[in-house]
Parts: structure tokens; C-alpha cells; sequence
């Protein structure tokens, strides 16, 4: 326990050093263990409320004596989406630099709202997001915010889409509200993330706004579908298109898509949560060509570029409607014009200075390290796909385009349906989890139950895929058995 007086300082000073060796000695220990144990919980619920839940005691312990029994308390009770073995939900892991980074913007412990209030963290967000529009080939205009997530970034794309939309119709809704005014139309396809949905309940323009565009067989809108919706109303219009979809990494054909969009006075919105880092890739940039018509962006930091959660990104080319939407003014705030005040770009209000992370991991990668995880987290998704589905009782159902891949597992029952191989997919899941080399989550896809493969951590090998699909082969022949 730690009571700062003005006699103490020097012991202040040993205690964070110490305390800090101590951490890192726990951190390391953690990082060193990835490749070794189990990637799956192994800790239950009621064992983890039982060690957690302790009376909370009127004074207070050493800080040492805190850490040490919150990581013993909590052994067991992490997933390893840190390591290179973990495939489920498109989730990264951290750089060693935006690791280290990250560390230190605890330490730093500024408030990134205001210049005022940390002049590095405001500089480091303006030459941070110029690297960012720098690698996915966005437009250097456009402003930008570092959010929570992408679910934050999809709120504050949309409300500036909702600003825009509704100021051309004369309306001012940060002013007026959305009492009367004119109702927001949203298309977006049928395989949207449930973050848009939650974004529309967010802003006040609710669910029932979204129309869902059917896709064709490779998940993609078509053309034919969006001029058809976009047909069937002149109301205020926002389309949302997708750079990789969650299960399959879909990416829509923006070039043929936004023009049409553009042309019918919609606003264009992309959701990139992952997919958008696919730009900074030679091989996989065509695939996103005309993507930088749209008018807003929203993609996660903490998905493929690899920095710790939370680090969204918001990209937007009206920035006038982006400030209008975000912006705040109050009389105690120590505002200048010449500098960014990133409260006048985010929700937050106090909020966390994401963008040293992102410096991080960008300066750590360069252009070409960007390129180089992009197209080798590829390749290993490509390489887990084929393998598990070349094995006896798997199937592929979607071959990777991207870094997306689905495959189930067939019930070795005579005349089994598709509800026997949904379970049978359930159940494989649930093992391969179980046995700890790797872990997946499972999906449905047209109907289908499937295991999600999706790669983008950093610490991926060939050594790690090589494994992982043993590891399946080992499961499966030992639920034959039984």
C-alpha cells in the first residue's frame, strides 16, 4: 500500500520500479507460455469467481502483493489470442513496439482529449493518421479519429453521414434532433456485421431504417441489387458496402457499386474492420480497387495491424460533417486552433491515446512489413483451410480469397442429414478447443453450421499451421474412436 507524503518520494520511486520489474517478469512469463499452453480457458467459471471474489477489506495491500495474487487468481482464465494459434472471431495480437507502446501510454497517463491536456498525444494522432491514409491508399484529406473499435468507428462515420445527409435537406440535427426530420434510409448486405445494426440504434435511427441487399454466391452485393434498392425511395440514403465480411471475407465490387451509389446522392460507407488492410497488400489490392470513392471508412487497428484493443479507426472526406457531428466547445476547455483537440473528432470525451500504438506498429512494420503480414496471414489461412479439409470427415464450404475460411465436418452416420452434420461440426469445435492447440469458433453459413477460420495475428508460422491441422487430424480420429 502506497501513501504519497512530501518526505517519500525516493521510496515512491522504488516502489513503481519494483512493482513495474515485478509486472514484467509476470508479462513475459505469459508471452513466453503462448506456444505451449493450451490456447483455450482452462480455468471454469465458478474456480475464477472463488479466487477473484475475495472480501474487499478496509485497508488496503501492498501493490506487489496485487499483482502477484491477480495473476495467480486469474491463471487459466485467459484465451490465448495473443499467440499464433488462435483462429477464431478476427481477433490480432499486439507488436512487440505497440506492446511496449501501449505500456507506456498507461505510464504517460494522458488525458488525449485536448492539445492542452497532452501535446504529444494530440501530434502522435496527426502523424499517426497520416500513416494510416498513407498505407491504404485513402485520401491524405480525409480527417480522422482513433476510437474504441470499429463499433465506435461505424458511429462516428454514420454520424457524420447523418449530419451531411440531413444538412442537404436543410435539416440540423445536432440542433433540431430527429423529431421531424426526414427518415434515414440504410442498404446494407445481408451479411452485415451486428455492429452497424448497433450503430443505428445508437444514432437514433434505428433498425428498421436498414434494408438488407441480397448477395450473390460469393457474398457480394451486386449491382443490379443496389439500383434496384436504391430505386424504391428518395429518402436521405447511406450505403454501407463491405471490405471482408466477417465469415468469409467477402469484399463487394466497389468499383462498379459507388458510382451508382454517388450518382443517386447516397452516402457510401465502408465497413473494413479487418478487410481494409488489405490495400497496403501488392497481391490483394486489386481486390479492393475503387474502394477509396466512398465517402467514410471504419477499420480496426487492433484487428490486422496488430496493436493492443481498443484502436478503432474513423476516416472521412466531408470533414466538416465529421467535426459538426463530434465537435465540443465548453468554456473551461483550453482550445487551440492551430493544434488537434481530438475530442472534437470522437465520441470520448476522457479517452485513452491510441494513436502511440498505432505510431508504434507502423514504424515497427514499415510499408513493407504492413504488405508482408498482410499476404503471409493469407497464405496461412490458405494453408489451414486445405489442410483440415483434406481430412477424413472435413469439408471445405468457402475456400479463402482472403484470409477467411470456412470448413465443417461431416457425421459419419449412414444417411446422415444436415442437422447430423451441424452437430457433428458443434461437437468437432468444441473438441479441437478442448485439446488446446488451437482455437476456432464455429458460424452459420447459408444455412450451415461451419468452423470459422480466420488469420491475422502477427506470431502466425508455418510451424503454427502445421500443428494446428495435426491437431484436428488427432481429434477427429480420436471421436471415430468413440
Amino acid at each position: 500500500m502506497i501513501r504519497k507524503t512530501q518526505t517519500d518520494s525516493n521510496d515512491l520511486n522504488e516502489n513503481f520500479r519494483s512493482l513495474l520489474e515485478r509486472t514484467q517478469v509476470h508479462a513475459v512469463d505469459f508471452l513466453n507460455k503462448l506456444d505451449s499452453q493450451s490456447v483455450g480457458a482452462t480455468t471454469d467459471t465458478d474456480t475464477l469467481r472463488r479466487r477473484l471474489g475475495l472480501p474487499l477489506g478496509n485497508d488496503g495491500i501492498p501493490a506487489e502483493r496485487v499483482i502477484d495474487e491477480l495473476v495467480a487468481a486469474t491463471e487459466g482464465g485467459h484465451l490465448g489470442s495473443a499467440g499464433g494459434r488462435f483462429f477464431a472471431w478476427v481477433i490480432g495480437g499486439a507488436l512487440p513496439s505497440a506492446l511496449a507502446a501501449d505500456w507506456l501510454t498507461s505510464t504517460w497517463d494522458n488525458n488525449a482529449a485536448l492539445y492542452a491536456c497532452g501535446p504529444a498525444a494530440s501530434v502522435v494522432e496527426e502523424i499517426a493518421g497520416a500513416w494510416v491514409k498513407e498505407v491504404l491508399d485513402l485520401p491524405s484529406t480525409a480527417s480522422l479519429a482513433f476510437t474504441t473499435g470499429c463499433q465506435m468507428a461505424h458511429f462516428t462515420c454514420l454520424a457524420a453521414a447523418r449530419h451531411a445527409l440531413l444538412r442537404d435537406r436543410g435539416w440540423n440535427v445536432e440542433l433540431d434532433g430527429l423529431n421531424g426530420a426526414p427518415s434515414i434510409r440504410i442498404l446494407a448486405s445481408e451479411q452485415r456485421h451486428g455492429s452497424i445494426e448497433r450503430a443505428l440504434r445508437f444514432l437514433g435511427i434505428g433498425t428498421a431504417a436498414l434494408v438488407p441487399l441480397t448477395t450473390d454466391e460469393d457474398a457480394r452485393v451486386t449491382a443490379d441489387v443496389l439500383s434496384t434498392a436504391l430505386k424504391a425511395s428518395d429518402s436521405p440514403t447511406i450505403v454501407i458496402l463491405d471490405a471482408a465480411d466477417l465469415n468469409v471475407a467477402a469484399i463487394d465490387p466497389f468499383s462498379e457499386l459507388i458510382p451508382i451509389a454517388r450518382a443517386a446522392g447516397a452516402w457510401v460507407h465502408i465497413d473494413g474492420a479487418f478487410g481494409l488492410w488489405a490495400r497496403a497488400s501488392g497481391q490483394h489490392r486489386s481486390k479492393l480497387a475503387g474502394i477509396e470513392l466512398a465517402h467514410s471508412w471504419a477499420t480496426d487497428a487492433h484487428k490486422w495491424l496488430n496493436t493492443p484493443k481498443d484502436n478503432g479507426i474513423a476516416l472521412i472526406t466531408d470533414s466538416d460533417a465529421h467535426r459538426a457531428a463530434m465537435g465540443i466547445s465548453a468554456v473551461y476547455l483550453t482550445h487551440d486552433e492551430e493544434t488537434r483537440d481530438q475530442i472534437n473528432w470522437t465520441p470520448d470525451w476522457t479517452r485513452r491515446a491510441r494513436g502511440f500504438a498505432v505510431y508504434a506498429a507502423l514504424r515497427e512494420l514499415g510499408r513493407a512489413g504492413v504488405a508482408d503480414l498482410i499476404e503471409r496471414s493469407c497464405n496461412h489461412a490458405a494453408a489451414l483451410a486445405s489442410g483440415i479439409a483434406a481430412l477424413h470427415g472435413a469439408e471445405m464450404v468457402f475456400a479463402p480469397t482472403l484470409n477467411q475460411a470456412l470448413v465443417r465436418f461431416l457425421s459419419p452416420e449412414i444417411n446422415a442429414t444436415e442437422e447430423d452434420h451441424d452437430a457433428r461440426t458443434t461437437s468437432v469445435i468444441a473438441a479441437i478447443n478442448a485439446e488446446g492447440t488451437a482455437f476456432f469458433s464455429g458460424t452459420v453459413w447459408r444455412g450451415r453450421s461451419a468452423m470459422r477460420i480466420s488469420v491475422v495475428n502477427w506470431r502466425t508460422s508455418d510451424t503454427d499451421v502445421h500443428a494446428t491441422v495435426a491437431a484436428v487430424a488427432r481429434v477427429l480420429a480420436s471421436m471415430d474412436l468413440n
